[in-house]
């Protein structure tokens, strides 16, 4: 076990970096945690953006006074637009990394979009949550904007089946959250959060308020709220070890989840 600096510093020059006592050396290294007092808030594209005035401007207006005691780095999904982009695409076999890029582009304009309708509150648009610009925005005007889709563009890992990205904009919010250790990542849909069926299409469906990762894939829920890739980024977690889903369309939803309120559904990591 390397108990310093200088010794882990030689596993890592002397041996592979799969190499299982290496692994262990840096696993107990420690971890810290460059935005602990931050929460990231990830705006639905479909769920919220592409309702255009009615759906977004009652939460620019809570996210307005809510940065005044938090501190949110804010991601935008990509949507209706996205969707469409895959459709076309992947009936042309296109591979997966090309929607990825795709999909980034849709992410990037609802990112511009929702920074001009913040602008006057002097929040802005960051590009790919660059470290040296991100803590200066929070500490200006306590939030910034982000585009949610994770840059891996043609390097993106190819999903089993199929040729849709397998890590969206539900995923890269997560990685922000994660990287930065964050305290807190929220989800703003347009649910009121987890049902064991879909509630547009299923008039039986029962709302759950609480659920681990464990339980959800269980009850073949895996993809019901959440692009599936995140149940397990969450389950391997250090910092983020629970995520909230809340109703974006319903007022004060928001306010209350980041005042540390148990609205929506809590997903925890066990």
């Amino acid at each position: 076990m390397a108990n310093t600096t200088a010794e882990l510093e030689a596993l890592l020059m002397e041996r592979s970096l799969t190499d299982a006592q290496l692994q262990t050396a840096a696993e107990a290294a420690a971890d810290f945690r460059i935005q602990p007092d931050a929460t990231v808030i990830k705006i639905g594209g479909q769920s919220i953006i592409d309702r255009g005035r009615a759906g977004l401007y009652p939460l620019v207006d809570e996210i307005a006074a809510a940065r005044k005691t938090h501190k949110l780095l804010i991601g935008t999904g990509a949507g209706t637009r996205a969707r469409h982009l895959y459709s076309i695409a992947a009936g042309l076999n296109l591979p997966a990394g090309v929607l990825s890029q795709l999909g980034a582009s849709v992410a990037d304009q609802n990112a511009a979009m929702l920074g001009q309708l913040l602008a006057k509150h002097g929040i802005s648009v960051v590009d790919d949550v660059g470290l040296s610009s991100v803590p200066l925005y929070l500490a200006e005007v306590n939030a910034v904007i982000f585009s949610g889709m994770p840059p891996y563009k043609l390097w993106i890992r190819p999903a089993p089946e199929g040729v849709i990205p397998p890590y969206r904009t539900d995923a890269g919010c997560f990685l922000v959250a994660e990287q930065f250790g964050c305290k807190a990542m929220i989800y703003v849909k347009d649910e009121d959060g987890l049902y064991t069926a879909n509630p547009k299409t299923s008039k039986g469906a029962t709302f759950i308020p609480k659920i681990s990762v464990d339980e959800m894939k269980a009850k073949g829920l895996q993809d019901s709220i959440l692009e599936f890739p995140v149940l397990d980024l969450l389950k391997s977690a250090r910092h983020v070890r629970q995520v909230q889903v809340v109703n974006g369309l319903v007022p004060g939803n928001l306010t209350r989840a980041l005042a540390g309120e148990h609205v929506g559904t809590i997903i925890t990591a066990s």
